[in-house]
């Protein structure tokens, strides 16, 4: 493994503890907080976002980052054929 794959594992892990108590976040504050670069951030991000545990939504500059995953949207109903 290589120290740029080290330092995301390492990212992760921060990443995921810190948003396991407070559930939410903004990039900036985890980037802050895990003491982080802003490409070992974004590499870890996309990690947790590819395999499903947060959601992400921009805001700016800056993205808000919410532990756990959204429901996936429902098709809207079909309409109720009535007799003519």
């Amino acid at each position: 493994m290589s120290p740029l794959q080290e330092n995301i594992q390492i990212a992760v892990s921060r990443i995921s503890e810190y948003l396991t108590q407070h559930k939410t976040a903004t990039s900036w504050q985890l980037k802050v907080v895990c003491r982080l670069s802003s490409s070992v951030l974004y590499l870890a991000l996309g990690a947790l976002y590819e395999q499903g545990k947060i959601v992400l939504e921009a805001d700016g500059i800056n993205y808000n980052i919410t532990w756990g995953t959204v429901p996936a949207p429902q098709p809207p109903a079909a309409p109720i054929a009535q007799d003519m």
